[in-house]
């Protein structure tokens, strides 16, 4: 993951700083206003009294210039530069489509833009600084984009019994797979979870989930096909119930936020299950197209948590440091295989030593 993203940062960075260098504008030397020199003041003629001391006038003493050593002077000179706004702008493009291309949201470029600006531009920097004040500005910005309020999912779950959780997303992202990954989990922690099979839209589903079930020997709750999602999803909270079962995992139809009867439907669902979480599951490789869903779901139903899926065979990653900075949601796991173990937890610090920023 992010192999691509790392190779054009690594590239881009260096680019950047030797054409911030090249097109930086020499910052000069401030000089020292000067200072005219005051003339000494001269006692007036006075007639001075018969027999009495003559008057004494102070010397004002002129004012001291500051001196600056000649070496000090060009030392500023060729080694501080500035650079101007439009000029940042200019240089800037180019980052701004690598990012792109790497599918990076429109958002979090901005913030990468603005952070760096406020770090360059007017700013006198150092020559030999130029490239590590880059890198620097960049890390802390990516940092700080990664660091949405997160929870542990586990912790969660055994504060309830039943604690019940929703799985949203596109048709394709992943749900069901991703669901039989987070059972395992659950069972792996001493839990125990009952799966509902609520996808009654789409022909496989109840077969695939039944088939998680029997390799994980966890019962799955399902209908007929085309049968009330929602009546499913109650059936699951209500066997949990009477089993003091400690979690229900909910799949769901795949479905566009463009598509308003399945919205509805999905609204039906949350409205009779109350879930105490719902977690959009969102497939790495599609980029900004993961963005997007995620951030329609967000608004149409509201989301808790992120699980991006297929994490292992996305190169670039725009999509992990986007989704989650954009809903302000927290990533709580990748999916980075077809196996019941291939879920792993969201880690800030191993994405920024990936980047190569460090």
């Amino acid at each position: 993951m992010f192999g691509s993203l790392k190779n054009k940062l690594k590239k881009v960075v260096s680019t950047f700083s030797k054409k911030v260098e090249s097109e930086a504008e020499e910052v000069k030397p401030v000089e020292q206003p000067k200072l005219e020199k005051k003339k000494e003041a001269k006692p007036k003629k006075e007639k001075a009294p018969k027999k009495e001391e003559p008057i004494e006038v102070e010397e004002i003493p002129e004012p001291q210039k500051e001196k600056k050593g000649f070496f000090s002077k060009i030392k500023q000179k060729v080694s501080t530069v500035s650079l101007s706004d439009s000029k940042f702008e200019d240089l800037f493009w180019d980052i701004e489509l690598e990012l792109l291309e790497n599918n990076v949201a429109v958002e979090v470029i901005e913030k990468l833009k603005e952070d760096l600006k406020e770090s360059l531009v007017n700013s006198p920097i150092k020559r030999g600084d130029i490239e590590s004040t880059i890198k620097e500005t960049l890390f802390k910005s990516l940092d700080e984009i990664l660091s949405q309020d997160s929870f542990d999912l586990l912790e969660k779950i055994k504060s309830k019994r039943p604690y019940t959780i929703c799985f949203i997303g596109i048709n394709g992202s992943g749900k069901t797979t991703t669901i039989g990954k987070v059972a395992n989990l659950i069972q792996s922690n001493k839990m125990t979870c009952v799966l509902a099979a609520a996808d009654t839209f789409r022909a496989a589903a109840i077969d695939q989930l039944k088939e998680w079930g029997s390799r994980l020997s966890i019962k799955v709750i399902a209908q007929d096909y085309g049968s009330d999602p929602a009546a499913v999803a109650y059936d699951a909270i209500a066997h949990a119930k009477a089993q003091h079962i400690n979690c229900v995992l909910v799949d769901t139809a795949g479905r566009l936020h463009a598509n308003k009867d399945l919205m509805n439907e999905m609204k039906k669902i949350i409205k009779v299950s109350k879930p105490d979480l719902k977690i959009f599951i969102g497939e790495s490789i599609t980029g900004n197209d993961c963005v997007e869903q995620a951030k329609e779901f967000n608004e149409s139903v509201g989301i808790d948590g992120i699980i991006l899926s297929k994490a292992d065979v996305d190169d670039k990653g725009g999509a992990a440091i986007s989704v989650s900075y954009v809903t302000k949601k927290p990533i709580l796991y990748l999916g980075t295989g077809q196996e019941p173990g291939d879920l792993e937890p969201f880690n800030k610090e191993k994405i920024l030593k990936q980047l190569g920023l460090k």
